[in-house]
């Protein structure tokens, strides 16, 4: 894929370098003259410019990428840049860096955010996934149908133990997406069978999340 990241601090280089070792295109967007060092990374184009103007978007030729990760650490510059990349160049996915978790429900498609990604709200949320058995817990939101991605630790002794995936009552418009078995990341069929310490994620619509917990850990 073509890449485009706004903002090349430490979280935008980072980025950057994960997805060039993948094979991707990369173009760091960046204002401050100082935070440009092509020197690290030779493999992505660096731009010195303002992902919030316009015009610099526009001379980035932002219309021929893929992807724009708005990853500057200002909340207001990422869903300004979110919001251009939407509605000026048609970006077919938007990611947006989320700094201060208070801004997190600015993050949705009315500023053409994709996916809103939290680091206060992952590094929490795999905390409480190490802590918490049986309560679920949300990982990421996405934008489409304000659908989340959450996981929930079955208990040792849960009843689900041996019983076939296909025999999950799930909610309306929930998925079982994986299940999680040690250091084993099994793609659910529905002759699978369920095991006491699995972890299982989900994606959810919101309104869904309180039934799936209910339906999971009640289940006989």
């Amino acid at each position: 894929m073509k890449v485009a990241i706004a903002g090349a601090g430490a979280v935008g280089r980072a980025i950057a370098r994960e997805l060039v070792i993948n094979g991707h295109a990369v173009t760091l967007i960046e204002k401050i003259a100082r935070n440009l060092k092509p020197e690290i990374l030779p493999e992505a184009t660096w731009v010195q410019a303002d992902a919030c103007e316009l015009r610099d978007l526009e001379r980035a030729q932002l219309q021929t990428f893929d992807v724009m990760i708005a990853a500057t650490g200002d909340d207001k510059a990422n869903l300004v840049v979110s919001l251009l990349a939407t509605t000026e160049f048609a970006v077919n996915r938007v990611v947006a860096r989320v700094n201060d978790p208070r801004n997190e429900w600015l993050f949705n498609d009315d500023w053409g955010v994709d996916v809103a990604v939290s680091t206060p709200r992952l590094m929490a949320a795999l905390v409480e996934e190490a802590v918490s058995v049986g309560d679920l817990v949300r990982l990421m939101t996405f934008r489409q149908g304000q659908a989340n991605l959450v996981e929930l630790t079955l208990p040792d002794d849960t009843p689900l133990a041996g019983k076939a995936v296909r025999r999950l009552q799930l909610p309306r418009d929930v998925a079982l997406v994986t299940i999680i078995r040690g250091r084993r990341v099994i793609v659910p069929q529905p002759d699978d069978a369920l095991e006491g310490g699995d972890e299982l994620v989900f994606i959810a619509p919101e309104e869904a999340e309180s039934e799936l917990a209910q339906v999971i850990c009640a289940a006989p």
